[in-house]
């Protein structure tokens, strides 16, 4: 019964994400182009907002678990696992004081209204997973680009989104990258739970009625670990032991 009633709903939500999508795009030209960043980013806090309220059309729910005072003048990098495009806005809306920017393929910043804008525009690093010549110098410049401007890096180190829920073993190359590129940096763990039921049923009809969770673990300052191996196993360790598949 539940999958019969997620068809129409599916329909609903789909044209208001597309819809919320279209109308952002020249709003963020508009902000970007005529006030600057700061504007830019109000913009694009709103829209993720929005689609969040989009995703209350199926149900979801968020909740998003912050113990911890987090400085706002530093750089962080944020670490969470990936398993759908559902984990992205809600990071960007709760962690929307720490100015969040994303690793993303290069394949995104080309077509999609207001999602590529933002990401050619709004300081996030597109990569070319296939071609190290473009992706680790894009890696290095983003870190110097976090670094010195006090924003935050978010990376989801299984390089892939876990259908399933199950998490996949992270992939190291650009968690040590930053790590050397943003020594400054504080680093967020996030556990993330649920958001792969969002596409339980494939793409179409959605799955309904989800409880998105994200957890935000005990920060840690990467100057302290001298050993960064040591560090990404405590990262991975503490953000696969919160996960429930």
């Amino acid at each position: 019964m539940l999958k019969v009633l997620s068809y129409p709903l599916t329909v609903i939500y789909y044209l208001c994400f597309l819809l919320t999508l279209v109308i952002f795009h020249p709003i963020q030209w508009f902000c970007f182009n005529v006030f600057g960043y700061q504007a830019h980013k109000k913009s694009v806090d709103a829209l993720q907002f929005c689609l969040m309220r989009c995703a209350n059309i199926l149900g979801t729910r968020f909740t998003f678990t912050n113990p911890y005072t987090i400085d706002t003048n530093q750089p962080l990098i944020i670490v969470a696992n990936h398993q759908s495009f559902h984990d992205i806005y809600p990071i960007t809306w709760y962690m929307r004081k720490h100015h969040p920017k994303f690793i993303s393929k290069i394949e995104l910043g080309k077509g999609i209204p207001s999602v590529s804008y933002n990401l050619r525009h709004g300081g996030a690093a597109l990569i070319d997973r296939k071609n190290p010549r473009q992706s680790l110098p894009a890696l290095m410049k983003f870190g110097d680009y976090i670094e010195t401007n006090k924003r935050s890096a978010v990376i989801f180190p299984e390089g892939t989104r876990s259908k399933n829920g199950v998490p996949k073993s992270f992939q190291t190359k650009g968690l040590d990258i930053l790590f050397k590129k943003i020594p400054s940096a504080l680093v967020v763990p996030i556990s993330i739970n649920n958001s792969w039921k969002m596409f339980r049923y494939g793409k179409f009809p959605m799955g309904l009625g989800n409880h998105l969770t994200f957890t935000v673990h005990k920060p840690l300052k990467v100057s302290t670990f001298t050993n960064k191996e040591e560090l990404i196993n405590t990262i991975e360790a503490t953000i696969k032991n919160n996960i429930q598949p």
